[in-house]
């Protein structure tokens, strides 16, 4: 079996790392057949963004190819669970073993099982203890002042009452349904429940970018706030990264701020949310006190973390309503019926799980109307539609969106030669700084891939050779004034974190030199030399995941010309929506049409853990 592994890491469908794991569990277990095969495709499967591996998807089928050495045919399943229990390396859950077996058949590396394990604990314990000493009147009185007469259901505002009403809340929206709207409101009432007693509110974001964004609404939303003063400056100005809020240790996987040294909050909110994953939900539950309110704001439609989960998505499970009781309390407080005809399927009936009574969809955009061509396409994407979505693409007259069909590298050069030197040329005529910056976010050219002739490294050569061709600036060497420059790790210690974007240009206070100009949390500008830059990559163009959190005037996304596992729906919807007026995609019918029929789906057991559905 080690030798038909090796055949498979040969032909690339397994890591290094995977094989030698599976020879790891083979000596410990005195197996190298079905528990070297099962622990080497739980290693990959992890390293892939699942959870775990779920047997049943794989059982019975061909790993590898057919006709290619290293082929291997997998076991029935019965038999492989049946080999998989009796092996010494393997235990069930909430035994102590390098691989967990539970009895769906999901086959979990131990140290995530016990990071689900957490996760499903941590948010269980806050949906059975809603705070007691809640003001109904108080609260009722707020939502009328800041939630005006408004189309009914009003999402925004139940969704703010159910966060006050619950420890544990989940808004989940789409661009421009309000969410940071609704969290400066929410805020503001949890503030008056307070009553003068300190009220302490974190504010956090996956990346440096995200947070960033989060705070610029934040105080811009809160201004105008109908509150006294004094509730206006208990809502903070600054929002940090997760990492830095828990006290991220360089060197380590551990943090500052755990269950020994919890935060000193009274309500956590993070936004972006479907970009945490697992292991940092987990620590974040570890380092909140069990009295603490948890909010998580996102967007459930959008891609999943880089790393292992979908943690947004499995909380969200299929939003199903809420239950009887809870519903009688939410209109109370609000005056507004969650059964209303806007969402049928929230009914009375029977109580079911806690959690759902914690999730609250809001279904209206603000930014995308129904004429809006944005808002059309991504609710097609959404729903699967392929044929659809790409004729209205297609179609020309519907505003806001536009294709093009580029199907070779020669017609992507020429593609990007026609579009790039005017869609750049603000950024690269700039004069200072900040109008560049400006310009820059106003127009962002995303790939699907890193690598490959369509990928982000070879669409940034291409750019950088066409402006420089256009004249629209000279990069000479690696540090050229107007490179864009994209941060792609954290440096807490200068303050610069994953998805930051800056600017090189000629110091005038430094005689000229090239410093790249960055945009401050505090407002104004950063200015460091390029020799003190954390890992960065040029950023003309950038890929899908590396957007989320941040948007721009204008989209360009471009597709590969070949499906790629990568290639979702997902990652359709998170390139389309991060345009506020226009988005414009570039590829093939069949691998668009290929990509939304196409969904993101990891395994993993918290759904069921949460929301206790059969398995299907």
């Amino acid at each position: 079996m080690l030798e038909h592994l090796e055949g498979l890491r040969q032909a690339g469908l397994l890591e290094d790392l995977d094989l030698h794991f599976a020879r790891l569990i083979a000596r410990v277990g005195g197996d190298d057949g079905p528990v070297a095969l099962a622990a080497a495709l739980v290693s990959h499967w992890t390293g892939q963004g699942h959870i775990c591996l779920d047997l049943s998807r794989v059982a019975g089928t061909l790993v590898g190819e057919a006709g290619v050495d290293g082929a291997i045919e997998s076991p029935p399943l019965e038999a492989w669970v049946e080999r998989l229990r009796r092996s010494p390396a393997v235990g069930r859950p909430g035994d102590f073993a390098p691989l967990v077996l539970d009895e769906a058949g999901r086959l979990y590396l131990y140290r995530y099982w016990d990071y689900e394990r957490e996760v499903a604990e941590g948010i269980t314990l806050r949906l059975r203890d809603d705070p007691a000493d809640v003001d109904l009147a108080r609260l009722r009185a707020g939502l009328d002042r800041l939630f005006p007469v408004s189309e009914k259901p009003d999402w925004q505002r139940i969704a703010t009452a159910a966060a006050v009403l619950r420890r544990f809340t989940v808004i989940s929206g789409g661009p421009g349904t309000g969410k940071t709207t609704t969290v400066v409101r929410l805020l503001a009432l949890l503030v008056e429940q307070a009553a003068g007693r300190p009220f302490r509110i974190g504010l956090a974001a996956p990346t440096g970018k995200a947070a960033t964004r989060m705070q610029e609404v934040i105080r811009a939303a809160k201004r105008d706030l109908p509150v006294e003063e004094s509730v206006r400056d208990a809502i903070p100005d600054e929002a940090s990264t997760v990492h830095r809020l828990l006290g991220w240790r360089p060197g380590t996987a551990g943090f500052r701020h755990d269950r020994e040294n919890p935060l000193a909050l009274d309500v956590l909110v993070v936004d972006e949310a479907s970009m945490v994953d697992l292991a940092l939900m987990a620590k974040l539950l570890r380092a909140l006190r069990p009295s603490a309110r948890l909010v998580l704001v996102g967007d459930r439609d959008q891609l999943a973390s880089v790393e292992a989960g979908a943690v947004l998505g499995d909380l969200c499970g299929e939003a199903p309503g809420c239950s009887a009781a809870f519903r009688r309390r939410l209109i109370e407080a609000t005056d507004e019926d969650p059964g209303g005809e806007a969402r049928p399927e929230l009914v009375e009936g029977d109580d079911g799980p806690p959690i759902r009574d914690a999730v609250v969809q809001l279904l209206r955009s603000y930014r995308f109307s129904g004429e809006s061509g944005i808002g059309q396409v991504a609710r097609l994407v959404n729903q699967g539609e392929g044929r659809q979505a790409f004729d209205l693409l297609a179609d020309g007259t519907l505003p806001g969106v536009a294709w093009r069909t580029v199907e070779t590298p020669r017609a992507l050069r020429q593609a990007l030669a026609e579009t790039t030197p005017d869609a750049f040329r603000d950024a690269g005529a700039a004069e200072g700084p900040d109008a560049a910056l400006a310009a820059l976010d106003r127009f962002r050219l995303l790939c699907a891939r890193r690598s490959g002739p369509f990928g982000r490294e070879a669409v940034n050569r291409l750019v950088e050779e066409q402006l420089g061709a256009a004249g629209v600036l000279i990069p000479r060497g690696l540090w050229y004034r107007g490179r864009p420059i994209l941060i792609t790790s954290n440096d807490y210690h200068l303050r610069l974190f994953n998805g930051d974007l800056g600017v090189v240009l000629p110091d005038p206070e430094a005689d000229q030199v090239l410093r790249v100009f960055f945009r401050a949390a505090e407002g104004g500008l950063r200015r460091l030399p390029p020799a003190r830059l954390p890992d960065h990559e040029t950023a003309y163009a950038a890929t899908v995941h590396k957007s989320q959190g941040s948007e721009a005037e204008r989209i360009l996304l471009i597709l590969p010309n070949e499906m790629s596992p990568v290639l979702t729906r997902e990652l359709i919807y998170t390139g389309l929506t991060r345009a506020r007026s226009r988005a414009e995609i570039w590829g093939t019918r069949s691998v668009f049409e290929a990509a939304v029929s196409r969904r993101l789906t990891r395994s993993s057991g918290l759904r069921d853990a949460l929301w206790r559905r059969p398995r299907e």
